[in-house]
């Protein structure tokens, strides 16, 4: 991790008046009476950084008028629905390394308007996720999802069940770093129907993105560089006989097929469930004695490797962009410097999400000196980050998703074998994408 967070650290610069730059005064410059109207992904939880907005228009003098706040899939139909009718009048919109795909031309260039020092102080694999054929069309906000496997550490320490999983499989018992361990480990730890081994999120795009890194871990591809469906591959099967047998051995809660991501942290917390692959806002959640039973017995570590050596990675990010129909290009630019700027980093990261600038995982660190959950936590998800790659970059992933899981959950319940259902799974994605013109 400490190559991909090489970068410069930077606050507000001066800038230089060379060739190609935007800005002829500090960050967050002045833009009297300019008014930017913004799409921004809503929550309580965001609320903290949407105050840092009044700062920003009393530093420049603009205006900020905040003209929708939904979750990201409504605020997706709402841009969909703008880009039909011609209407993308706004300026500035939250966006996120899944959906990004989607509006390969509603936005601009950020490498344009902003200075080099500040886009090389983000972590590199968080700017090239952000990249949509060689444009940066996002800066990433703190807010970096990418998974790592949370475990009770008491079943570690039970000389009992270290004796007997001794005996069951001849290897000693420790915290899996393979996919092959999570199995055995898994079926081991289950005792229906009150603890299970493990658990996964089986519909929606949750189960397909769960698939897509199990794919790649596996040494397979999801689309190949042609955009062509091949996860019905070796490596596609191996990737669903995971989900497959697991589900078949009832270590996982017979219910897994209906859960998303609220339900594994429910679950997980409940103290019914061994092994968790699972995101790092769900830390401070697990480790939390008044929502917990797990609380001070909880270990976390880089997710698991799949048979070719590579370990799993499915991650995504946070971030605003700037339309290419906005008529105050800077000062748009500027606001989402603002939003993801260091000490806006620090804001968020101080509540548990995982910043994108270098310089805040340092200063995060820094910070959890003295704590050793926080520290332990910190470490596993900076090397799972190290890890982490993003989805397919189709504008038809959300919809190839909505086609696939359900031959998934067809596979792990029992009604096909995992080669039939991903047969069928890639002739609906290859249709889908042949209907949008990618194939």
């Amino acid at each position: 991790m400490k190559r991909l967070l090489s970068g410069v650290s930077a606050g507000v610069i001066a800038l230089a008046l060379g060739a190609g730059a935007a800005f002829a005064q500090d960050l967050p410059g002045k833009f009297e009476g300019v008014t930017i109207d913004a799409k921004l992904i809503g929550g309580q939880q965001y609320e903290a950084l949407y105050a840092r907005i009044a700062d920003w228009e009393k530093a420049t003098g603009a205006k900020v008028n905040v003209i929708s706040k939904k979750n990201h899939f409504e605020l997706d139909k709402e841009i969909k629905s703008d880009i039909a009718t011609g209407s993308i009048s706004w300026c500035v919109g939250s966006n996120h390394s899944s959906f990004a795909p989607q509006y390969p031309g509603i936005y601009t260039d950020l490498t344009a308007l902003l200075p080099k020092a500040e886009v090389d102080a983000f972590v590199p694999a968080n700017i090239a996720a952000s990249t949509i054929d060689g444009k940066l069309v996002m800066l990433p906000r703190a807010q970096f999802d990418v998974s790592a496997l949370y475990y009770q550490k008491s079943l570690y320490a039970d000389e009992a069940k270290k004796a007997a999983y001794k005996a069951k499989t001849g290897e000693e018992l420790t915290p899996p770093d393979t996919w092959e361990e999570v199995t055995k480990q898994a079926e081991f730890f289950a005792s229906p129907p009150d603890f299970y081994g493990t658990q996964f999120a089986g519909k929606e795009e949750a189960i397909n993105g769960r698939f897509y890194e199990m794919v790649i871990a596996e040494g397979g591809e999801y689309l190949d560089k042609d955009k062509k469906p091949v996860f019905n591959s070796e490596a596609g099967v191996r990737a669903l006989d995971w989900f497959v047998n697991l589900y078949k051995a009832k270590a996982v809660p017979a219910g897994t097929t209906n859960y998303l991501w609220d339900d594994l942290g429910q679950g997980f917390a409940s103290g019914t469930v061994a092994l968790n692959l699972d995101w790092p806002g769900w830390a401070g959640f697990f480790n939390d004695p008044k929502a917990s039973k797990v609380a001070g017995n909880v270990g976390v570590k880089v997710q698991p490797k799949g048979s070719s050596g590579k370990r799993t990675g499915w991650a995504g990010h946070h971030g605003f962009s700037v339309t290419e129909s906005c008529a105050s290009k800077e000062a748009a630019a500027s606001l989402v410097w603002w939003l993801t700027n260091e000490d806006s980093q620090k804001l968020e990261a101080a509540a548990g999400p995982l910043p994108t600038r270098t310089a805040v995982w340092e200063w995060d660190i820094q910070q959890a000196n003295g704590d050793p959950y926080k520290t332990e936590v910190l470490k596993a998800f900076q090397e799972a980050a190290a890890n982490a790659f993003a989805v397919p970059q189709t504008p038809s992933w959300i919809e190839i998703s909505n086609a696939v899981y359900p031959e998934l959950q067809a596979a792990i319940l029992g009604d096909k074998t995992s080669k039939q259902a991903l047969d069928d799974a890639a002739a609906k994605a290859t249709q889908i994408l042949e209907d949008a013109g990618e194939l």
